[in-house]
This record gives structure tokens, sequence and C-alpha cells, in this order.
């Protein structure tokens, strides 16, 4: 399934829409019932309104009605494998359990696993709005 996710990410990251920066992302998914979904980084001359490859390929899969992430793949044509910005981490840690893995990887082949939780260990999460202060 890696190969697979990885082939994804670097077509997706193919079509990046990046006229600013020029920094290409691509990213794939595995939700919890083996559907696939890929994105890539899309810019706005507003900065704020850029979406990264992570979420783009996020929101794809859950507005066709998955809430679980299985594996996410991500890269980048970086020095090293490529990592989610913090809005990603947090993202990702909404849909995707604790120890769900995360490849990160660059175009030269080089990659690293790992876990949200060792992204965004104590990510905001749901349950912490209940909590009484």
């Amino acid at each position: 399934m890696t190969n697979q996710l990885q082939q994804l990410a670097e077509n997706a990251r193919t079509h990046a829409y990046v006229p600013y920066s020029t920094f290409q992302v691509g990213a794939s998914l595995e939700t919890e019932d083996g559907t696939l979904y890929s994105g890539c980084n899309i810019e706005n001359a507003s900065y704020g309104l850029t979406n990264c490859a992570e979420r783009t390929a996020i929101f794809k899969a859950m507005s066709e009605g998955h809430r679980k992430i299985k594996k996410l793949y991500v890269t980048a044509d970086t020095k090293g494998p490529v990592s989610p910005c913090g809005a990603c981490r947090q993202v990702i840690a909404e849909f995707m359990d604790q120890d769900g893995e995360v490849i990160l990887a660059n175009v030269n082949g080089e990659k690293r696993s790992v876990t949200i939780q060792q992204l965004l260990p104590g990510a905001f999460e749901a349950g912490d709005m209940d909590e009484q202060k």
C-alpha cells in the first residue's frame, strides 16, 4: 500500500498550484476502509488562504464521508523528508488515531515513518472542550 500512496502523492505534487513559492508538495492517504485520496498544495495571492497538500487530501476524504485516516504520505523536493506544518498536524490529529502512520518523504526517495503523536504531542482534541475548568 505504501508504494501506491507514494505514487499518488508524487503525482499529486505535479498538480500543485504554486506560482509564488514554487514549492510543490504532494500528499496521499488511506482511509480506514482502504479508500485512497491525494492532494497538492494550492497557493493564493493572499498567502493566508493557501492550502497545504495534506489538508487538501484530508478535506477531499472528509467531503466524501470518511472520518478516519489510517495512513498519510507526504512528499516534496526537500533536503530530507518533508514535515507537515503546525496547522496540518492539528488537522491530521483530528482524523487519525494517535498511533496512525505518517510517512514523510522527499523526491530523492528518503522516507521517515512517524505517528501523529510524535508529530504533535499534546494535540488539542474534541474532548478537551468538555473538560470543566
